[in-house]
């Protein structure tokens, strides 16, 4: 399909040269090469398409090695860049936290202790980890349990005050918190599965045996924070509609609609509603496994004593390890925590503002121009966020000079690779055409928002950065435009017909997931 497309634009070049003459040419004292005169004309063709009318779009093309554009079109006009944010945001807290940051979780006793009795309370200290599994809280209770503690007389204190207590981003859509991709953020959170998406549970109902019964509701993992209320119900035959809606402001989630008989289980991801009362709810039903008995009640949100002795403690993967699901699987939580973070190791605060005030002088340092832009958060999820494409690419530009580039490089999607944890949000774009397998780039999506920014290996061996932002449409997808026009910038050569040649893309070796940590659920990614 994409290739198709593509050789359509390549017909539209004659019909489109004197729109590319006309305004899409850099400025430069030299006569554009035909070479560029084609690419021009070919991107102008793609800019034309009816699904972009009336909408804003802004292309911007470099030569890394030199510096040279090759393609501008409203470079400098401030666009929602959706989820291209978190090119911001990765290589700040690169820079700024080092690719060997770790978030420890730890646990601590306050109090006397005698034989395996602990007079006092239990802290569960919270390092920002989004990566946490129930486990690894089941690990944690094993090595409080290792370490004598059988008996606990005060509380289990949930100590999440590493970051604030703000837990939405100030611009979220409210109708958006119910879903994962817009979960609240915590020092202290919960991941039910290997994509990491931190304060969620997975939800499952699976048919009952008989018609007319509530089919049966599981979470994964198994908590007492959220309640379901089932009215669902199983039936003969038929289409399976089952939905699940966590109430506003609650952590109940409503089951409704209809399963049949012999029908696979149906399952999908909510978040909740306070996630350090997750966390500790998880770990205190850890401890219980482990035979150790908490007396008081679960408190949460006090820090933890400076004398509170260590009992257990977990160390996180590495920000290197990290970076593959955060950008492959454009995992917004992570983008928020590691805001948070890089305020919290900068200046001491672990805020969005404090953050976002590090990361806005990390890249005005790598030369982008942060008096055209502003960023409301780490993701990208505020459509407040503004960033002119011209601004993306000054920053791609610049990161290639990095000690950390090959990480964070072979972090972003892969175009048209079927491995999760490599193509990620690309993984079924731009199959069987020269941008497979060579597009490094970060993809980004939103209501009437969509843009692509990134790398590509041109047909003569260049690494060009690009970055190409489209708002306001009306389409229900522009996606296959963003990919002609990567298409079209992987098969750009200034050789003649006859010599060039498609030079293979040089990509340093993609890091995989830890050990322990493969993947183990599938879910449509959103980006």
């Amino acid at each position: 399909m994409h290739r198709r497309l593509f050789l359509r634009s390549l017909a539209l070049v004659t019909l489109a040269a004197t729109v590319a003459a006309a305004g899409a040419l850099p400025a430069t004292a030299e006569s554009p090469t035909p070479a560029a005169t084609r690419l021009h004309a070919t991107i102008d063709a793609i800019l034309a398409d009816a699904r972009l009318t009336d909408a804003q779009a802004g292309v911007v093309v470099v030569d890394t090695a030199t510096g040279r554009t090759l393609y501008d079109r409203n470079g400098h006009r401030r666009l929602v860049p959706a989820s291209n944010t978190k090119l911001l945001t990765s290589t700040a807290a690169l820079e700024l936290l080092g690719p060997g940051h770790r978030f420890t979780t730890d646990v601590r006793a306050a109090g006397q202790r005698r034989a395996g009795l602990l007079s006092g309370d239990l802290y569960l200290r919270g390092g920002g980890d989004p990566t946490m599994l129930a486990a690894d809280y089941d690990a944690l209770a094993a090595q409080v349990a290792a370490d004598g503690v059988r008996v606990v007389t005060g509380n289990l204190v949930a100590d999440d005050t590493r970051y604030d207590r703000t837990r939405l981003g100030p611009d979220w859509a409210w109708d958006d918190q119910p879903y994962y991709y817009a979960a609240q953020v915590s020092a202290l959170t919960v991941a039910p599965d290997t994509d990491y998406d931190a304060g969620t549970v997975i939800v499952h109902a699976a048919p009952a045996d008989t018609p007319g019964a509530p089919p049966v509701v599981t979470m994964t993992p198994p908590n007492g924070w959220l309640r379901i209320d089932n009215r669902a119900e199983t039936v003969a035959e038929g289409d399976t509609t089952i939905s699940f809606e966590r109430e506003h402001g609650t952590n109940t989630v409503v089951v409704t609609g209809r399963i049949a008989l012999g029908a696979e289980p149906e399952s999908d991801w909510t978040t909740v509603w306070e996630p350090t009362g997750y966390a500790a709810d998880v770990f205190r039903a850890a401890l219980r496994r482990h035979g150790v008995r908490v007396l008081g009640r679960t408190v949460l949100g006090r820090a933890t004593p400076p004398d509170a002795t260590a009992v257990a403690r977990h160390d996180s993967m590495t920000l290197a390890e990290l970076m593959v699901p955060f950008l492959k699987l454009s995992n917004n939580g992570h983008a928020e925590v590691l805001t948070k973070e890089v305020g919290r190791i900068i200046s001491g605060s672990g805020t969005w503002s404090a953050g976002l005030a590090a990361i806005s002088e990390y890249v005005a340092d790598t030369g982008m121009d942060t008096g055209t832009l502003r960023q409301r958060d780490g993701s990208g999820l505020s459509r407040r966020t503004m960033v002119p494409p011209a601004e993306f690419v000054a920053l791609l530009t610049a990161v290639r000079q990095e000690p950390w580039f090959d990480t964070w490089y072979a972090a972003l999607p892969v175009a048209g690779d079927a491995d999760r944890f490599v193509g990620g949000t690309l993984r079924s774009r731009m199959r069987g055409t020269p941008a497979a397998g060579n597009v490094h780039a970060k993809t980004g999506s939103l209501t009437g928002v969509s843009s692509l920014s990134g790398y590509v290996t041109d047909a003569d061996g260049r690494l060009l950065a690009f970055s190409v932002v489209f708002n306001n449409y009306l389409a229900s997808s522009v996606k296959a435009l963003e990919d002609q026009v990567a298409i079209a910038l992987a098969s750009y050569t200034e050789k003649s017909p006859t010599t060039a040649r498609v030079a293979p893309p040089t990509a340093p070796q993609t890091p995989r997931v830890p050990e322990g940590r493969e993947c183990s659920w599938v879910k449509p990614i959103v980006c």
